[in-house]
C-alpha cells in the first residue's frame, strides 16, 4: 500500500502544472520582495568585512553592485536553462541524457559555473567570488554551489550562492546554516574559472565553460578547446551567443 500511494503520489506531481518547475519571469529580481533581499543581502555581505571597512563608500558600492547582481543574474541564468520539472534535481535525468526531451543544460555546477562567470563581470577590492561544493563525490548527493567572502578573509567566513535549487531563484546560505552540512571550499574549481573568466571578461551570458561530448553525456570538454567548438552543444553554444549579442546590440547581458 505504501508503494502504491507514492505512485500515485509521484503520477499527481507530473500530472499537475502548479507542481512543474518554471524559471523566474522577467522583472522577478525587481518585485519588491526581491529588491528588499538584494538589499538584505548587501548587508549581511557588509558585516563580513572588518568592521573598519564597513562604512567605506566603496565597499558598499560593492556589497551592493554583487547583491543586485546574483539575484538578477541567477533569475536570468534560470531563464536560459529553462528547466521543466519540480524539484530541480528532477531535471537532472533530462540533462544526463540525449534524446527530444533532454535540456541542453541545468545541472547544479552548470548554475555555479554561470553565476560565477557573471560576478567576474568587474573588479573587486573588497571581495572575493570562490566555488564551494557539498558532499563532494557522492554522486547522489554532491551539491555545487558560488560564496562571495572579503578578499582579506577564507572559507568559511562567507555567504554561499544557491541559484541552482529553485531554477534561478537565489537562494542565500550563512555559515550557520552550512557550516554543518558538509560544505567544504573548491579552490581548483575556482582556479579554473577565474582562468576561463578573467576580471571584466566580455563573454555573454549564453557562455558556458564547459560544453558535452557528443558521444557521452558525462564527458565534457572546455568550450574554448577543439574537441569543444567541434561538439555539437559547442557549435550552439556559439550561435546561441551571436544570437543573443545581436538581439541585445552587443550587450553581453539581458538582466
Amino acid at each position: 500500500m505504501k508503494r502504491l500511494c507514492i505512485s500515485f503520489l509521484a503520477i499527481g506531481i507530473l500530472a499537475c502544472p502548479a507542481c512543474r518547475q518554471t524559471p523566474p519571469p522577467i522583472g522577478y529580481a525587481e518585485s519588491a520582495p526581491i529588491v528588499a533581499k538584494r538589499t538584505e543581502l548587501a548587508q549581511h555581505l557588509l558585516q563580513l568585512l572588518p568592521q573598519e571597512q564597513q562604512q567605506l563608500p566603496q565597499a558598499q558600492a560593492e556589497a551592493r553592485l554583487l547583491a543586485d547582481t546574483a539575484y538578477k543574474a541567477s533569475a536570468a541564468i534560470g531563464r536560459i536553462n529553462n528547466p521543466k520539472r519540480w524539484p530541480a534535481w528532477r531535471n537532472n535525468h533530462l540533462v544526463n541524457s540525449y534524446g527530444p526531451d533532454s535540456l541542453e543544460r541545468g545541472l547544479c555546477w552548470h548554475y555555479q559555473h554561470d553565476l560565477f562567470r557573471e560576478l567576474r563581470r568587474f573588479p573587486l577590492t573588497y571581495f572575493r567570488v570562490g566555488c564551494c561544493v557539498r558532499n563532494r563525490e557522492d554522486a547522489d548527493h554532491e551539491h555545487n554551489g558560488v560564496y562571495i567572502t572579503p578578499a582579506s578573509a577564507a572559507w568559511p567566513h562567507c555567504i554561499i550562492l544557491d541559484a541552482w535549487k529553485k531554477a534561478g531563484r537565489l537562494l542565500t546560505l550563512y555559515p550557520d546554516d552550512f557550516l554543518h552540512d558538509a560544505w567544504q571550499d573548491r579552490p581548483e574549481t575556482t582556479a579554473w574559472l577565474e582562468e576561463v573568466y578573467p576580471v571584466g571578461h566580455p563573454y555573454p551570458i549564453e557562455h558556458w565553460a564547459s560544453v558535452r561530448s557528443d558521444t557521452h553525456w558525462n564527458t565534457h570538454h572546455a568550450s574554448f578547446s577543439p574537441e569543444g567548438k567541434a561538439s555539437a552543444q559547442g557549435k550552439r553554444m556559439y550561435a546561441n551567443m551571436q544570437r543573443g549579442l545581436k538581439e541585445r546590440n552587443g550587450n553581453p547581458i539581458n538582466y
